[in-house]
């Protein structure tokens, strides 16, 4: 069964789309924001995020082998001391408030001139930020105002009537 099998391939071997994750994690972590192409960010954000996860779960543990077991896990997946380093010692208490969503990815206008592959940044999301708030979507306005525009003219026939 292929159940839970589905990610981003990006065109490459399992490995060697292991070890790029890995590495442009550890230029997130370490940088805080990283200009790439928009399939990689996508794919990156899962990944980065459930790394942070593991830092938030060692900040709270009680136990210093759980702590341990989860910095090993991190550091499995994203294979540079530094970056877990400043991870499990300064970026995770930024996040540990924050239920989730700890990346924003922006999509750049301009296109890559090699070969014309979108470019977007992806960057960790500040601890204060509460985001934007949808504005009403230009179908559930128009689907609003006829239907005001109904009753009104219903009242209009209405009053004539009662007259």
């Amino acid at each position: 069964m292929r159940h839970n099998k589905h990610h981003s391939s990006l065109g490459v071997t399992r490995e060697h789309r292991a070890a790029m994750l890995s590495n442009m994690a550890a230029s997130l972590i370490i940088h805080g924001r990283i200009k790439t192409t928009l399939t990689k960010a996508k794919a990156l954000r899962p990944f980065v995020e459930k790394v942070i996860t593991k830092a938030k779960k060692a900040a709270v543990a009680t136990d210093k082998k759980d702590k341990l077991h989860l910095r090993r896990l991190a550091l499995r997946d994203v294979r540079d001391e530094a970056a877990i380093d400043q991870l499990f010692g300064e970026k995770c208490k930024e996040f540990a408030n924050r239920p989730g969503g700890y990346t924003r990815i922006y999509k750049l206008s301009q296109q890559r001139l090699g070969d014309a592959a979108e470019l977007a940044l992806i960057e960790f999301v500040k601890a204060d930020d509460a985001g934007y708030k949808k504005s009403k979507s230009r179908k559930a306005t128009k689907a609003a105002k006829p239907a005001d525009e109904s009753t009104e003219s219903q009242a209009v026939v209405a009053t004539p009537a009662q007259a």
